[in-house]
């Protein structure tokens, strides 16, 4: 009887070993896997943001509450919701709206994120009276002084919450929320207090690597951001 029981107890541990975390993101959009484990074990004051590069896969009106459940079983609070790319405006006042308004019944906040690649591109001037948490300005790949005007345009035109994401780790800017983009254990020399640590997903090196990244950057920063969403789906961290 005992060993029935026990070869009972190898088949369903076996069994639990081999069942398979999320799958990968979609070329297309990104969709939510079941079985990925919380990157935070408690709520947190401080920021904890979910980058949506729309460029390593769509998130639309199809996929957003998709996006919406998955932050926040991960224990996110806060979207960086790229809506403009290279130039282009990637959806209508209206449904910025609607993605405004599901986050926030979801208990997440919302900045609309701006990925700014030549300075001849213009802010969209569209989104500011749209409800939206704040704006962020993605705008490495810019000259210092391209990036200044692009901010101080934005500083003139809107009141609301500023944020910019950089790699530039000495970025002479003073936004609300300054994210340096500190992918990497070479790069914790730069978490300190008084900026947003990053952390990539699929940069890291196994899950625990990333889970460190994390915890690392979340204590010793003024919050962190994960980039992105599509990666964390393709990793299953």
């Amino acid at each position: 009887m005992l060993l029935g029981v026990a070869t009972v107890a190898v088949v369903i541990i076996g069994f639990v070993l081999l069942v398979p975390r999320g799958g990968p993101a979609q070329s297309n959009s990104t969709t939510t896997p079941s079985g990925v484990t919380s990157t935070t074990s408690a709520p947190s004051s401080k920021p904890i943001i979910l980058y949506i590069n729309q460029g390593n896969g769509v998130v639309n009106q199809s996929n957003f509450g998709a996006l919406l459940a998955f932050a926040s079983s991960q224990g996110f609070n806060t979207l960086f919701f790229q809506v403009y790319r290279q130039g282009d405006l990637l959806f209508t006042p209206s449904q910025l709206t609607s993605f405004v308004a599901q986050a926030h019944d979801s208990g997440l906040k919302i900045f609309f994120s701006l990925y700014i690649t030549d300075p001849s591109q213009q802010l969209p001037t569209s989104i500011y009276p749209l409800g939206e948490d704040g704006v962020s300005l993605d705008m490495s790949s810019l000259t210092v002084s391209s990036q200044q005007s692009f901010y101080s345009d934005l500083s003139d035109a809107y009141g609301g919450t500023k944020a910019i994401t950089t790699d530039d780790m000495t970025l002479p800017l003073s936004p609300n929320l300054l994210v340096l983009e500190t992918y990497g254990t070479q790069y914790q020399q730069f978490i300190h207090p008084g900026i947003v640590a990053g952390v990539e997903a699929v940069q890291a090196t196994s899950k625990s690597d990333y889970q460190q990244q994390f915890q690392y950057a979340l204590a010793n920063s003024d919050g962190v951001m994960v980039f992105d969403y599509a990666g964390l789906l393709k990793t299953g961290y």
